[in-house]
């Protein structure tokens, strides 16, 4: 096989041949079609997150086609297509767990940081955590609905039954986002960068009611904020930009601190909340209805080895939507 290798924090990635790796009892091999480029293999790249493992091949939005597969798996076939998350295992026997809330799981694996992700021509995952995706739409298509429609959904689940909504940091997940919130009757308003005015009009053209700065006033008070961007600047933004009993959603896995902001911000019952990771349920329930919804994702393709290219065009923000790479 062939991989993208971080080999340490705030290095670049390395072009390898590794042996091909070989499914476990309960594991899978995939055949990599297309793996999403996310915010958080920047997180990765930068060593922002706690234990990651290195070396590490990241990458966490995989749509692929089972290859192999271990001894006990059930439920799959070779040649099947198949996506895989970010959330890669969970224990099983820890409170959280327990509790049905295996987003929290005391000891967890994830792809791409904890686990070799998909940057390669193949990767191993645990068939528990694997989703069968049919074969309607295009793999590339698909793959940004592994993460940023999957922490989309749950965060959007957690703001609530809000009628108005916005999304600070218009990219992969709230241009999903807003597809959802729009075929659920929600008006949604976006915060870009100040001055990006290339993607306020991407927003409008996703079916955003308004886009502006992230510096700026929306011209409605809002039920409910999620910040999909990861300046902790922002919150006291979204604060003040809301109504009474409203709820803030933070949904990026890492965030820059908070600055002090008086407390009247918060007052009058509005809630600061976080999205840690996902389930398995989100993911069944989310696939499901983004086939019926009709998602359409905005994607630019890049090559597997022009991985550092498609993260530093993320980072600077040059492109609309998500970048997938291709082996």
């Amino acid at each position: 096989m062939h991989a993208m290798v971080l080999a340490a924090p705030k290095t670049r990635l390395e072009w390898r041949e590794l042996p091909d790796p070989i499914p476990g009892p309960g594991e899978l091999r995939v055949k990599v079609l297309a793996c999403g480029v996310c915010r958080t293999d920047l997180h990765v790249l930068d060593g922002e997150l706690p234990e990651i493992k290195f070396p590490i091949i990241p990458g966490h939005e995989i749509v692929g086609r089972v290859d192999a597969m271990g001894v006990g798996v059930e439920g799959f076939r070779v040649g099947e297509r198949v996506g895989i998350p970010w959330l890669g295992h969970t224990c099983g026997h820890c409170p959280y767990c327990l509790m049905e809330r295996e987003n929290l799981c005391d000891h967890p694996l994830f792809t791409g940081c904890t686990r070799d992700g998909g940057f390669a021509t193949h990767v191993i995952s645990d068939s528990r955590f694997t989703f069968p995706l049919g074969e309607a739409n295009e793999s590339v298509a698909l793959a940004p609905l592994l993460c940023a429609g999957l922490i989309g959904w749950r965060s959007l689940s957690i703001a609530g039954a809000a009628q108005n909504l916005g999304l600070y940091g218009f990219g992969a997940a709230a241009h999903i986002v807003t597809q959802v919130a729009r075929w659920e009757g929600r008006k949604v308003f976006a915060f870009t960068r100040p001055g990006d005015v290339k993607g306020q009009q991407f927003a409008i053209g996703m079916g955003a009611s308004w886009a502006g700065g992230s510096d700026e006033t929306p011209p409605e008070l809002l039920d409910a904020a999620i910040l999909y961007a990861t300046p902790g600047e922002l919150v006291p933004l979204a604060l003040a930009a809301t109504r009474k009993g409203a709820r803030v959603v933070c949904a990026g896995i890492h965030m820059s601190d908070l600055p002090s902001f008086p407390y009247r911000l918060l007052w009058e019952e509005r809630q600061l909340v976080s999205v840690a990771n996902l389930t398995r349920s989100d993911g069944i329930e989310f696939l499901r209805l983004a086939e019926q919804i009709g998602i359409v994702t905005k994607t630019t393709a890049y090559p597997l080895s022009a991985a550092n290219e498609a993260l530093d065009d993320l980072r600077c923000g040059r492109f609309e939507g998500a970048a997938v790479l291709v082996p």
